[in-house]
């Protein structure tokens, strides 16, 4: 009883450590948060300074050579407990960030925090004003830092391994790119099969649609989807984005344009699955390492699975096209369910990524993944980056940026984060989203017909049992197996995608 005391003992002291570390990275993500939101671009400089601040600080603290103590000690304590009991999961999962923590130095992490929030700074007015070469000294530096992070992690078959490592634990360069060039064997003919055939009209989304009312209705939405207002927001920002300070506190960003309803309502979907995931987690979790989603991979599902196996449904808009019709009634009064539901599943290859439709929206993410690697490895300067994505979207899509906004410079991943592992998990995301409600139906086959009654609870209910609530307790393929019955696997992708395209394109 004595040695279970001092186990305890140890357990404690370690959690109130990791809530310290906690502490300081939401603090640093408040201000990023505010950074993308409502700063303004006086205090770039200065917010440059506190986020490096904190990283420092909340790295040095999480690096404390106490922590790696009580890690130790407590091995024992992990042993003798069942896997995924709370406290032997708090000490793997923890142990396993500690070990890749302790590579980096904390003077580094401060050094790239400050650069990012320059970066992103110099990204968006070289967005704004569609302006590679201004934003393009940041870049090669954040390439160059890029390189010398995953150098602290030797013993890897490629440079990009460990950045991929860190936001899709266990996948590497080779193991994605064989996936990848899988799916796109199998992906690419049906694409092309697709737009041969003239694309469906979608003129009913382009139409002046006043923002205040796009706003309300999607709140209004996201509401009955099961997204807590007593613990989220929504604000506007360039690029929109999910995050959070706790799982009492999970916010969601969306833009607007009045001339396209399709932007604000799927993008503030979109985010919406990803909140409904953190809002999910276990309380129990609370300022712990388990506190999170599993993967980027495991996180981009639950966003592609609201935004599209259920928003971009035929039963979802069965309850929520007359909603819409009595908010825009001069705009939809006179369109058909069946014509707008066409025209928000509209296949078409197009420049802009956040905007592709489910086909083609991988070959957006495999142009970035093989850019990232070809950067990383040194065969592409940054300086050529521009001239390299302009002919892969000529090559892969038979399509040409007209200016870098709507070529290079239009996601804010490199320009906010780093180069590396940045974009992979989109494309996972969409195979786990399909295979994860492929297994819903399976176990509730009625959930079409109640979200054809806005009943959203069921799905979510299932979801939050089978996911949410064990946050980082299991590896990516442990929760897919656990979940499904199976391993990754592209099929069940597939065979959404010939199901409901099939039925729209008569394939």
């Amino acid at each position: 009883m004595q040695t279970l005391d001092k186990a305890d003992s140890k357990l404690l002291d370690l959690k109130v450590r990791l809530t310290e570390v906690n502490d300081l990275e939401s603090a640093a993500s408040l201000l990023n948060w505010d950074q993308a939101t409502y700063m303004p671009p006086g205090g770039a400089t200065a917010r440059g300074r506190q986020l490096a601040t904190l990283k420092q600080l909340a790295h040095e603290k999480f690096t404390d050579l106490a922590i790696g103590q009580l890690l130790e000690d407590l091995r024992p304590m992990e042993a003798s407990l069942p896997y995924d009991s709370q406290a032997a999961s708090l000490i793997r999962i923890t142990r396993r960030d500690y070990e890749r923590a302790v590579r980096v130095p904390a003077a580094f992490m401060a050094k790239l925090s400050s650069h990012q929030t320059a970066t992103y700074e110099a990204w968006a007015k070289a967005r704004a004003n569609s302006d590679f070469a201004a934003v393009r000294p940041h870049l090669e530096t954040t390439l160059e830092l890029s390189r010398e992070l995953a150098n602290f992690f030797p013993g890897y078959e490629h440079i990009a391994d460990p950045l991929i490592d860190f936001s899709d634990y266990g996948m590497s360069a080779a193991s994605t790119r064989a996936l990848f060039a899988e799916l796109r064997g199998r992906l690419v003919p049906i694409v092309q099969a697709i737009t041969a055939e003239p694309v469906a009209d979608d003129a009913c989304l382009h139409q002046i649609f006043p923002e205040a009312e796009q706003l309300a209705f999607s709140l209004a939405t996201i509401e009955r989807l099961g997204y807590d207002f007593q613990r989220g927001r929504q604000d506007k920002t360039l690029h929109p984005f999910m995050t959070n300070f706790s799982i009492g506190d999970v916010r969601i960003t969306t833009r607007v344009q009045e001339n396209f309803l399709g932007e604000t309502i799927f993008s503030t979907v979109h985010e919406t699955g990803h909140a409904l995931y953190e809002q999910g987690i276990s309380p129990e979790f609370e300022g712990t390492p388990l506190a999170g989603g599993v993967s980027s991979g495991v996180h981009e599902s639950q966003s592609r699975l609201w935004e599209n196996m259920v928003g971009r449904s035929r039963s979802f808009w069965s309850f929520f096209y007359p909603r819409l019709q009595a908010v825009f009634p001069q705009q939809l009064g006179q369109v058909s369910l069946d014509t707008f539901y066409r025209a928000i599943n509209k296949v078409a290859k197009s420049l802009i990524r956040t905007d592709a439709d489910e086909v083609t929206y991988n070959l957006h993410v495999m142009i970035r993944f093989d850019l990232e690697l070809d950067l990383l490895e040194g065969r592409l300067a940054v300086r050529d980056l521009p001239e390299a994505w302009n002919e892969r979207y000529r090559s892969d899509l038979g399509l040409l940026p007209q200016r870098d906004s709507e070529g290079v410079l239009q996601d804010v991943h490199w320009y906010g984060g780093q180069i590396g592992g940045m974009f992979q998990g989109y494309t996972l995301g969409n195979l786990m989203s399909a295979q994860f409600f492929e297994a819903a139906l399976k176990a509730q086959p009625e959930v079409p017909e109640q979200i054809a009654q806005g009943q959203f609870g069921p799905l979510h209910d299932w979801l939050k049992t089978k996911i949410y609530q064990h946050g980082r307790k299991y590896t990516a393929p442990q929760l897919i197996e656990q979940v499904t019955g199976s391993p990754l696997s592209i099929e069940p992708y597939l065979r959404y995608i010939q199901r409901k395209y099939g039925e729209l394109y008569a394939l």
